[in-house]
């Protein structure tokens, strides 16, 4: 069993890799094909000083120099220099943002499977009822809404109308409550309805009728029975879950102006500083290819045949 996983894992790890390769690879390409120029007032420059300008970054090798010197540098953790932030390295710039983006990420994610697991259980178990009703409504409404028009709601409800929670900037935790519940509906309503979809089906189940008839109450079965094989296939959400909050976070952190990488991202990206955008696109692939590293790995513990099945493609 144990050989049988570790083939397994290290096949992932080698498909991880190579995703990760491939997404820095075409990265770095299409960011050469961008019209604007990394630094500004050439105009107000010599051609010689443009020249050695180029030449200080590296920027006057051709293109497939470049990659190979980037990568080389990449393998040894170096991700160059910002040309945003006068010579400051990509790496220490990025470290002191890493923090304020995975708390919130994980907060967000967090807070919202939980509240979204309560919600279709609760939908679940009164199925067909105003819960139930209520339950889908908010579950709809969390999917349907993009995430930075809760975001601008919840600025408007809880900081300019009634004035108990702060509406931007990064200082203690009350500072992370509304981005966190921004960031949260989406991964709540994805839970809710799949907690609720999956409960519903297991309570039709000739178990769940026998449990019924040893007279458990409503509370019982849903948590011994219908939540607990429920939640198994919750696994299958945690991707699409991070990729959501990911992609989610680089608009909600500039809009409560959280010192995140998401913000730095959109600086680089209007600036046209290579290197970071690099780096940022890097480290948000490496978080993802992770993930997925690690739901399929769940899913391998969880149902040996998956890791079986991926055998049997060698």
């Amino acid at each position: 069993m144990m050989k049988g996983l570790g083939g397994y894992l290290l096949k992932r790890v080698f498909y991880m890799l190579a995703t990760l390769w491939l997404i820095i690879t075409i990265t770095f390409f299409l960011m050469k094909l961008l019209p604007a120029s990394p630094f500004t007032n050439l105009d107000k420059l010599s051609k010689t000083q443009v020249e050695i300008l180029y030449s200080q970054y590296g920027l006057d090798k051709p293109v497939a120099v470049q990659y190979l010197i980037y990568m080389r540098g990449f393998a040894k953790g170096d991700f160059g220099v910002s040309f945003q932030f006068k010579n400051q390295p990509v790496a220490d710039l990025l470290s002191e943002r890493v923090g304020p983006s995975l708390q919130l990420g994980l907060q967000a994610i967090l807070f919202g499977t939980l509240v979204g697991i309560v919600l279709g259980a609760l939908a679940a178990m009164w199925q067909n009822t105003w819960v139930d009703a209520l339950a889908t409504i908010v579950a709809i409404l969390g999917r349907s809404i993009p995430n930075f028009i809760f975001a601008v709601i919840l600025q408007y409800v809880f900081g300019l109308r009634l004035g108990i929670l702060p509406i931007a900037m990064w200082k203690d935790f009350s500072y992370t409550i509304l981005p966190t519940l921004a960031l949260s509906m989406s991964p709540m309503a994805d839970a809710a309805r799949f907690i609720r979809t999956e409960m519903v089906e297991v309570n039709n189940s000739d178990y769940i009728e026998l449990a019924r008839a040893k007279g458990m109450n409503r509370f019982e079965i849903a948590l011994r029975h219908g939540l607990r094989n429920s939640l198994i296939p919750l696994i299958t959400l945690l991707g699409p879950m991070a990729v959501g909050l990911m992609t989610g976070s680089l608009v909600i952190e500039n809009i409560f102006a959280v010192p995140g990488i998401g913000e730095q991202f959109v600086k680089s990206i209007t600036t046209s500083d290579y290197p970071t955008i690099m780096a940022v696109t890097v480290l948000y692939s490496a978080m993802l290819v992770v993930v997925i590293l690690v739901v399929d790995l769940l899913y391998g513990i969880v149902d040996p045949r998956i890791r079986v099945a991926g055998e049997g493609d060698k």
